[in-house]
């Protein structure tokens, strides 16, 4: 095997293409001291205990010192989890993030009286705290959240037994991301030279965009069948977090696992439910599009590992990382100069971890703290879908910026809800950006494609995985046994619904279930549905009306977590209440089909 087909140690990635998480700390010296610093003030937020309702002035001062104590651990929590992620196997970082998550059980367990003891505070005295002290009128949104949701909030002692949870209730998602990050290893395919190449989670999706299919089923087959061999300890991974999160709802006095993650937002389950319905009843034009695949790959039979091939074979085009950065800068400079200004600082100051090394995580995410400007990590591979991602992380990462400059602390970590809209629009912007600069036929077919492939996997894929979820969810609580057959049914048959009409599900897809992080942050992927939609709305705004649309957007990307996520989108002009953006979102993708059937006949 050639030595370049390896993937690289870290040591080997250039400095210019990795992350400065020295901004954060220079040394781990100065982690060591803000780690002490974090444990000192743990110990001393006690001395408020017993004494919130003594005055407005106690109150504040307790909530002050809070937000101090949690937005330091934040900060040393992340340094750790980032620097792991640089390699998985690293022991020193590996070391360093378990103190940290230890850390970080002991801050929540120490914080943990506060809003059952404030909530013990009769509700117009608590109210009359905020009018009479201007420094608490900044808590008034969180106090009220906290009012409105006093019913599943337990004693003083129970939350403290809660928060001490925390370390091992999230033992089901870390033993997965070791396992997933760290441990497992793909076998060998033989490339497109014949040579043998190694499958890492980085190189599965650009080998499953290769227009060689005997790569895509090789590459397709290694990765299931890696996953099939650990299938029992991975359903146990699964089935703990679902049970997991089944406790917190039965203890917080919820009726349900999804319901209790649903009111985080304030958010009812029946807009879950509705999006699952909307998809349903649109399923034919993703079997439309499909058809449409199969026809054009010429293909008797369309696969699962066929999905990601682009369609027009003509159109193959390399895009090296900086000019991904010049293409990505041009494509947003409809959200101003400011917006831009920001960008490219970002770009340019060692914000974004690039390219993928042995051991690191994998995927991407936009992450950092109120303490520390935005982190982007990438793993890329010089596609368009990475130029994609690229927008994509930098709208979460901005997201974060204009917040972190515009909120305090309290407020400073918006919704998960919200979070995918930033993201979006980016996507949405740069896609409007590309389409007009085609440069023939097939380039402009290819735009097309993976906008609908973007449309496919975010809209359609995620509501299939948010079924997924409410499903094995229900079966635990409706009492029943979840296992690794169980779950390979019940994935395997949604695929059959979605896909079955127009792909040949392969059986193998029935263990994808097994390599998706997501579901250890249950509850969460419905977003990228919800969110998609409302980006296509407030991006065709932004085009259309201009400088007004921009500044309500950024309204709203100031407001970090000040209201409710439905509340903070009509600050945009999206009111996701109603399931007019969904199907407003379908209604795009079904006018962008029909401009693909046309150029490829």
């Amino acid at each position: 095997m050639a030595a370049n087909k390896d993937l690289p140690k870290r040591e080997a990635i250039a400095s210019k293409f990795k992350w400065k998480l020295e901004d954060i700390y220079s040394d781990i010296s100065l982690w060591e001291k803000d780690f002490k610093k974090v444990k000192g003030i743990a110990v001393q937020i006690s001395g408020f205990k017993g004494k919130l309702a003594d005055s407005p002035e106690m109150l504040l001062d307790c909530l002050k010192m809070s937000d101090e104590v949690l937005s330091l651990n934040d900060k040393v929590f992340v340094f750790a989890r980032m620097k792991r992620d640089e390699d998985n196997g690293n022991s020193t970082y590996q070391a360093l993030t378990d103190r940290a998550s230890t850390l970080a059980t002991e801050v929540f367990a120490a914080v943990s009286f506060i809003v059952p003891e404030m909530l013990d505070i009769p509700e117009d005295k608590l109210l009359s705290y905020t009018e009479a002290n201007s420094g608490l009128s900044v808590y008034l949104f969180t106090i009220q959240e906290n009012i409105r949701q006093k019913g599943h909030i337990l004693s003083d002692n129970e939350e403290h037994i809660l928060a001490l949870s925390a370390e091992i209730s999230d033992a089901a998602g870390d033993i997965f991301t070791m396992y997933n990050n760290a441990d497992i290893k793909f076998p060998y395919i033989k490339d497109e030279d014949g040579e043998e190449v190694e499958v890492t989670k980085g190189r599965y999706v650009a080998f499953l965009e290769s227009k060689d299919r005997r790569i895509r089923e090789d590459a397709f087959n290694a990765v299931y069948s890696t996953y099939k061999k650990m299938k029992n300890t991975l359903a146990a991974m699964l089935t703990s977090n679902v049970k997991k999160n089944r406790f917190y709802a039965m203890v917080r006095k919820y009726p349900s696992a999804i319901g209790a993650s649903l009111d985080n937002d304030n958010v009812s389950v029946s807009l879950y439910d509705n999006l699952i319905e909307t998809i349903n009843k649109k399923l034919t034009l993703q079997d439309r599009y499909l058809k449409l695949r199969k026809k054009v790959l010429k293909l008797e039979k369309l696969h699962m590992f066929d999905l990601y091939v682009p369609m027009v074979e003509e159109f193959d085009r390399k895009i090296p990382y900086e000019e991904a950065k010049a293409i990505v800068l041009e494509a947003l400079k409809p959200l101003g100069e400011e917006y831009v200004e920001f960008l490219q600082k970002g770009m340019d100051s060692g914000w974004i971890d690039v390219y993928e090394n042995q051991g690191k995580t994998s995927g991407a995410y936009a992450w950092g703290t109120f303490k520390t400007h935005p982190y982007v990590l990438l793993n890329y591979q010089d596609t368009i879908n990475d130029v994609f991602t690229l927008a994509h992380e930098m709208g979460h990462a901005l997201h974060s910026y204009y917040t972190n400059m515009t909120q305090p602390y309290v407020y400073s970590e918006y919704k998960i809800f919200v979070a995918e809209v930033a993201s979006t629009v980016n996507e949405s912007l740069l896609m409007r950006y590309l389409l007009p600069r085609a440069k023939s036929k097939q380039e402009k077919a290819y735009l097309l494609n993976h906008y609908l492939e973007e449309f496919r996997g975010t809209v359609f894929r995620q509501t299939m995985f948010a079924e997924f979820e409410k499903t094995i969810h229900e079966k635990v609580e409706q009492g029943e046994a979840l296992n690794a057959q169980e779950l390979c049914d019940i994935y395997y048959g949604l695929n059959k619904k979605y896909f079955g009409a127009a792909v040949e599900v392969d059986e193998d897809i029935a263990m994808e279930w097994s390599r998706i992080p997501h579901f250890y942050s249950s509850f969460y992927v419905y977003k990228y549905a919800t969110g998609f939609s409302a980006a296509t709305a407030i991006a065709e705004k932004i085009l259309t009306e201009g400088e007004p649309a921009v500044n309500k957007y950024l309204e709203f990307l100031k407001s970090g977590g000040s209201n409710y996520p439905i509340e903070l989108l009509k600050i945009a002009g999206v009111d996701l209440s109603s399931p007019q953006p969904v199907q407003d979102a379908l209604n795009v993708f079904e006018k962008t089909l029909d401009e693909l059937e046309e150029l490829l006949g």
